[in-house]
């Protein structure tokens, strides 16, 4: 049988070869180990309270509103409660889509339905809205605008986009905030506002009036 014999070119150039695929493994595999070190690591699983339906601002949270999950606890948000026991009670200070976790800076504290939702430092007044139901929801923001009388009457601006935290309805013959119809409106404010409205509302009559969406 004739052998064929390889020529100095033909074995340099299957030694080129072979160190170029050795080259292209060992790049290859160096990649793939600089990959699965940045791959973050989820974790063991760990219970989170979730919410079982869409739930509104304002509301509070009862046993058939939430569930636990799991899911790896690098993916748990923070502050995310992991009893539902902890749940239980508090009033929601933003809105919840299904299946969202709820946190402890979505919840107020385990007070009533308004005092749960007023931030330190601030809070809530109600004064008379004048305006129809239907018109305004939790969330609007508003201008409180007071009229004096006597000698020299005039009109000032008390306060201005003031958020409203809850609507309360007025059943005809029952007490109207500051005299006003319509519902009544419960504002989140600073102290000082809260003078400022006490004190228009005492000796003036207030009208509100309703600011755009993006109002600050």
């Amino acid at each position: 049988m004739f052998l064929r014999r390889w020529s100095l070119r033909s074995k340099v150039m299957a030694l080129l070869a072979v160190v170029a695929g050795a080259g292209s493994f060992t790049l290859v595999r160096g990649y793939a180990a600089e990959l699965e070190a940045l791959r973050p690591v989820p974790g063991s699983d760990v219970a989170v309270v979730v919410a079982d339906r869409d739930l509104e601002r304002g509301s509070a949270i009862d046993d058939g509103s939430v569930r636990l999950q799991r899911m790896p606890s690098e993916y748990a948000p923070p502050g995310a409660l992991h009893s539902v026991e902890d749940a239980v009670g508090r009033t929601l200070g933003s809105d919840l889509a299904e299946g969202e976790a709820v946190t402890r800076t979505r919840v107020g504290g385990a007070g009533g339905p308004v005092a749960s939702l007023v931030e330190g430092g601030l809070r809530a007044f109600v004064v008379g809205s004048g305006l129809p139901s239907g018109v305004l929801e939790p969330g609007d923001r508003v201008d409180v605008i007071a009229t004096f009388g006597g000698p020299h009457p005039y009109t000032d601006t008390v306060a201005s986009a003031l958020q409203i935290l809850s609507i309360v309805e007025q059943d005809a013959g029952t007490f109207q905030a500051g005299g006003a119809t319509g519902p009544s409106l419960v504002l989140l404010v600073s102290p000082e506002t809260a003078e400022q409205l006490a004190r228009a509302t005492a000796f003036g009559q207030l009208t509100v009036t309703i600011a755009p969406v993006d109002a600050v």
